[in-house]
């Protein structure tokens, strides 16, 4: 039942974001926040093993599945500068600033906070950037940078965590363990990989390929954290491999049938997710044992350092590697506001809190965590401030610094050109079979050959007026919704059954699916 109420609540808050043009993730975290001070509302408990484990390998998955190869290996320097050592750069800045303003927390604990405020979150990342049209590269960029940091961060708490709690651990413990993660992450999603695409090969159904897909994060999670490998890289290891093949593991059905599912698990997933951390709140506050000047002047303090740490890490990261002859020939200086966009846009999200959550309440001394009350306010203190005001902002950002947008006029032009050369591709093929078929119906392929040649042209020529191919289709989706009236009152009457009725619907399904993705 909570879950149900849950969900309702995610679809009409992002129905009413989407009305009043506002980004549905403020929008839920401000609702999570007004439901939880609400009477006779019970708590929602935020299970860190279940968003870590449950919810964040299949987010991570379809972002992976939707990243594109060749930009995330061009991109990859920037990404772990961004993933590595920025996160490893906040985690000691954060550290240090939390130890200065609350001595009473040991430094080992601080840098415990430290990492679990230090990633950017994926989901803050893709919802935000995709949403307000960032620049494709920018865009891949944030997405790779967290795809990786949970990794980097998650590797570091544990290890700030075993040195609060009385454990040695040196240089070298955190050294084998960040390889560790990341080799085994690697060599796990690998392997998950090449099992997964042989049997995504071999499937025929959709429903059974959608139900590997379902399986694949959270099988790859799992079986890199029970060799203490990353789960994380994992993930976005098998994603970026299964991605990049998809066109020739699975069947046309199977892709589009997935399309439709990944979409609406993305979106109950993110709602959910963006809603538990305001749900959080009540709970937090309730526990806070600590004086309020010290609420507020280490609130300030981490915030800040926060924010402005990712700043002094980005503009040396983008321009000190381009002093190398070699990096700056293949990849120029870019224009400063670039790096202010990318620093700008550091969201914190439900790993965040997750990982807050995942703090044990006691050291085996039996003595409670230092400071855990007052970490798990600045983690939410973190996530609310970069929504509320990097989030919300960043638009405002964008067109203020004139951040220039992909052409679109440059992907119709490369759009057409390789079309045109699929079609001849496609139109010599069919010319091979042509003693297998009759005349009426080799023509008929012919001159659809050549409207689809002909369509991104005329999209590229004419974008102000309808091109023929948009009469087309135009007139064509009218033809098929009166065809469906026809099929409807048939049934309806009792003149067909209910299954000749669903064989008749799917397929003009079908053709409007192609008709309106061309």
């Amino acid at each position: 039942m909570l879950a149900t109420g849950l969900v309702a609540l995610v679809v009409a808050v992002s129905a009413v974001a989407r009305r009043l043009g506002v980004l549905a993730p403020i929008l839920l975290v401000a609702a999570g926040i007004a439901v939880s001070f609400v009477p006779g509302v019970p708590a929602v408990e935020l299970d860190p093993e279940l968003v870590l484990a449950g919810v964040l390998p299949p987010l991570l998955y379809v972002t992976a599945i939707e990243t594109s190869v060749p930009a995330f290996r061009y991109n990859l320097r920037p990404i772990l500068l961004l993933a590595v050592g920025l996160v490893l750069f906040t985690t000691v800045v954060v550290g240090l600033v939390l130890h200065a303003v609350v001595p009473q927390i040991p430094l080992p604990a601080a840098f415990a906070l430290g990492a679990i405020v230090a990633p950017p979150d994926a989901v803050a990342a893709t919802a935000v950037g995709r949403r307000i049209g960032l620049p494709r590269r920018i865009v891949t960029i944030l997405e790779g940078e967290s795809l990786i940091n949970d990794a980097t961060a998650l590797v570091t708490l544990r290890l700030a965590v075993a040195a609060a709690i009385g454990q040695a651990v040196g240089f070298a413990d955190f050294a084998g363990g960040l390889a560790l993660a990341a080799v085994g992450g690697i060599l796990v999603g690998g392997a998950a990989a090449w099992l997964l695409a042989l049997l995504h090969r071999r499937a025929r159904d959709p429903l059974l390929d959608n139900s590997l897909a379902l399986l694949t994060p959270v099988v790859a999670y799992g079986a890199a954290e029970a060799i203490h490998a990353s789960g994380v890289v994992a993930v976005v290891v098998t994603g970026l491999y299964l991605g990049h093949r998809w066109p020739v593991l699975m069947s046309a059905g199977s892709r589009l049938q997935m399309s439709a599912f990944w979409a609406m698990v993305r979106f109950i997933l993110e709602g959910s997710v963006f809603l538990l951390v305001g749900l959080q709140l009540r709970e937090i506050l309730n526990d806070l044992r600590v004086p309020a000047r010290t609420v507020v002047v280490a609130t300030v303090a981490v915030v800040a350092a926060v924010v402005l740490s990712r700043f002094v890490w980005v503009y040396p990261a983008t321009y000190l590697a381009r002093l190398v002859p070699r990096v700056r020939d293949r990849d120029p200086n870019p224009p400063p506001r670039i790096p202010t966009v990318i620093g700008w846009a550091g969201m914190r999200g439900v790993v965040t809190l997750a990982a807050a959550f995942s703090l044990p309440l006691r050291t085996p001394a039996g003595t409670p965590f230092p400071g855990r009350d007052l970490m798990l306010w600045l983690a939410f203190a973190v996530i609310i401030v970069t929504l509320l005001l990097q989030a919300a902002t960043l638009p405002a950002v964008v067109r203020l610094l004139k951040v220039p947008r992909d052409d679109p006029a440059e992907d119709l032009l490369a759009e057409a050109a390789v079309q045109y050369q699929a079609s001849r591709t496609a139109l010599e093929r069919l010319e091979t079979q042509a003693e297998t078929a009759s005349p009426e119906v080799m023509g008929r392929l012919r001159e659809q050959a050549r409207r689809r040649a002909d369509h991104a042209w005329e999209r590229l020529g004419s974008q102000q007026r309808e091109t023929p191919v948009n009469t087309y289709r135009r007139l064509r989706l009218v033809m098929l919704e009166a065809e469906r009236s026809v099929f409807r009152q048939a049934r309806d009457g009792g003149r067909i059954p209910e299954e000749v009725m669903r064989r008749a619907q799917r397929e003009m399904d079908l053709e409007e699916s192609i008709i309106t993705r061309e």
